[in-house]
């Protein structure tokens, strides 16, 4: 293709790459280091027959100057990073003076909100990403071996829970796990304990969490699969089969190699996904056991006084926690691309 030709094919795409993605990107950079003006309070006086009493009110005239004459607000550079409701650096480094070791000092990590919500966020992430692979791969190898007739449906049955709202299908699994609830019953006639309740314990509440995620990824992993198995040669197969090699072998060594630009797809895609887990939390209710960075974004700008700068903080280290991820993935990529 030619550069000219090249040029114009790419360039819808660019601009509305830099439009939608890159300077939103930058907007929230910028309003990550400004904060809110502090209000403009005065004194006033009132008077009656018994006497003058002072009081103090907002100046909303000065205010509102104050504000428009600087609408995004006092520029704080990197306060609000370092604040104890993001890196909190001070508190990090009393706590790693204080701690007796590493299980103290991170139990009081943990207690401040970024790092709370940023260790569930990994957790979520290192744990529903390779699950999501391992049980995509699963159900494509089984649905591919099975039966022409009975391909259809399995196919329809696996997809089906990407085809559910999520709200929805969260909300299903949460009155399962209810102690009314199918599931909630039998792991409280399991354990002997007619109290257990999986809301009310924060290790069952994770658990239900990735069990969701599974769950709800799975079917994406499932198709690109099926989609990728249908492409693998027969003939490879088949000489493996003559040389003696087993189900697992065939897998194992051809099949496997075969898919494995198709993992390093969903792979990108699903830690893309997982590190912004969001929808779950909120519809299981689970803020109190389980938060995410993302649901520290929404957590900042829901309510009265929406805290702007600090939610663009939190955007920002978000987009830093991604790109940290994705980037073994990415050079690992590269590499493989180059060597060709």
């Amino acid at each position: 293709m030619k550069h000219k030709t090249f040029f114009w094919f790419v360039l819808p795409s660019s601009l509305a790459m830099l439009l939608f993605i890159f300077v939103p990107i930058i907007s929230v950079a910028v309003q990550s280091v400004y904060v809110d003006h502090a209000q403009v309070i005065k004194q006033v006086e009132n008077c009656g027959p018994f006497g003058c009493t002072t009081t103090t009110a907002v100046d909303q005239e000065a205010t509102q100057a104050i504000q428009k004459a600087s609408p995004l607000g006092r520029f704080a550079g990197l306060t609000t990073y370092l604040d104890r409701s993001h890196l909190a650096v001070k508190e990090v480094g009393a706590a790693w003076r204080s701690s007796a070791g590493l299980g103290e000092f991170y139990d009081k990590l943990v207690n401040l909100p970024f790092y709370k919500a940023m260790s569930f966020t990994l957790a979520y992430t290192f744990i529903v990403t390779p699950l999501v692979i391992i049980v995509g791969f699963i159900i494509a190898v089984a649905v591919n071996s099975a039966t022409k007739k009975l391909r259809g449906p399995l196919i329809f049955f696996s997809l089906l829970p990407m085809m559910v709202t999520p709200l929805v299908g969260s909300l299903i699994i949460f009155w399962m796990v209810d102690a009314r609830g199918v599931v909630g019953a039998a792991l409280q006639y399991i354990a002997g304990d007619p109290n257990l309740s999986v809301k009310a314990s924060t290790p069952l509440t994770w658990v239900m969490l990735m069990v969701y995620g599974v769950w709800h990824s799975a079917p994406f992993a499932f198709i690109v699969y099926y989609a990728g198995l249908q492409t693998v040669n027969n003939d490879t197969l088949e000489s493996a089969m003559i040389d003696g090699a087993s189900r697992w072998e065939q897998i194992r060594y051809v099949i496997i190699p075969h898919l494995l630009p198709l993992t390093t797809f969903i792979a990108l895609m699903q830690l893309m996904d997982n590190f912004r887990v969001f929808e779950p939390i909120v519809s299981f209710s689970a803020s109190a056991h389980a938060t995410s960075l993302s649901w520290a974004i929404y957590n900042d700008l829901g309510g009265e006084t929406r805290q702007l700068s600090s939610a663009a903080a939190t955007s920002v280290l978000t987009i830093l926690g991604i790109a940290i991820l994705l980037m073994p993935v990415l050079v690992r990529t590269w590499r493989d691309f180059t060597r060709k």
